[in-house]
């Protein structure tokens, strides 16, 4: 068994990042409007995480400037130094929040990620939403600056539509450069970017898809089926999802147990399939960001990359997912 990921080029950038990489949400440190969907981290845990992920093979890390309005950066980036030599060769990729802003601020705010940052490199700088008091040409043209003037060294978005996505793209072209990734919500339980168009354009356009929440905040997992009062522990505004009620989690069932069932053929569990087919179910252009809030979790999404689902296996998750109404 291949121990380390194969790296894939990402879009049309010059990036090889591992197929997982790790999604750094939960470094918020409880501040912020989105800080508080997950429990407070102290930096050694998030050192332990940092490390076990860099360890495993994965070798790039996704935060943004509304997590805990760059207390995940903060801490990332504490922890990329604490680690040494093993964080040399690593990626980062940041995202700047649009909402009530206009163009200027994304390079208004650039010195502060980069400090947030502590000046490491930002490998790929993403717009987080698509709305924004500019448009998509001026977003792009700033952010072609910033390429420009060696701030960053890739563009990339998130959330927006498959028109969006191409206008993003067209935008860039006119500097020399190319969309390199539209970050969205993709999993076996959420596969709307396969209907809307989304999936289809990036692959036409040779731009990624970042795969954010790929386990349904947990569902995947299986635990919580497994375990029904773990459902009444849990905390954050993802109590209220549907996924979380006793509805969703009959209609998701017959998945986890599609999932256990090729777990045990692999001495695996259902977190790590659940990510393998995302990561392979489109050849080599979905990449996925799992979170860690402990370091298990970190070892569960390496370990995810070390294992490989037949394509027999990947048809019949997409089918029993296909299922689900």
């Amino acid at each position: 068994m291949n121990l380390r990921p194969v790296l894939r080029k990402m879009g049309n950038s010059s990036l090889l990042p591992s197929p997982l990489g790790l999604g750094c949400w939960q470094f918020s440190n409880g501040q912020g409007l989105v800080g508080k969907f997950w429990p407070v981290l102290q930096p050694p845990d998030v050192l332990k995480i940092v490390r076990t992920s860099l360890e495993g093979g994965i070798n790039w890390f996704d935060t943004a400037e509304v997590y805990g309005n760059g207390q995940s950066e903060q801490m990332l980036a504490q922890a990329l130094k604490q680690a040494g030599p093993l964080a040399e060769e690593a990626y980062i990729a940041t995202k700047w929040w649009p909402l009530f802003r206009t163009a200027s601020s994304i390079s208004e705010t650039i010195e502060a990620r980069k400090r947030m940052l502590d000046h490491r490199t930002i490998h790929l700088h993403q717009v987080h939403q698509p709305f924004s008091f500019s448009s998509v040409k001026e977003e792009m043209n700033a952010m072609a600056g910033l390429v420009k003037q060696g701030h960053i060294r890739h563009v990339g978005v998130s959330n927006f539509s498959a028109a969006k996505m191409r206008e993003a793209d067209q935008v860039l072209r006119e500097h020399g450069l190319r969309l390199t990734s539209n970050q969205v919500k993709y999993s076996l339980l959420d596969r709307r970017i396969e209907r809307n168009g989304i999936l289809e354009t990036a692959q036409e356009l040779g731009v990624a898809i970042i795969a954010y929440s790929p386990l349904e905040q947990g569902i995947l997992s299986g635990k919580f089926h497994r375990n029904p009062e773990l459902v009444q522990a849990v905390k954050g505004p993802r109590k209220w999802s549907s996924a979380f009620r006793a509805s969703g989690m009959q209609k998701s069932r017959p998945l986890i147990e599609a999932l256990e069932e090729i777990a045990v053929r692999y001495d695996s569990s259902p977190t790590q399939i659940a990510l393998n087919w995302l990561i392979h179910a489109h050849g080599d252009t979905i990449f996925a960001i799992p979170g860690a809030s402990k370091t298990h979790h970190a070892e569960e999404n390496v370990k995810a990359m070390q294992i490989r689902l037949t394509p027999d296996e990947i048809r019949h998750l997409s089918d029993v997912s296909n299922r689900i109404k």
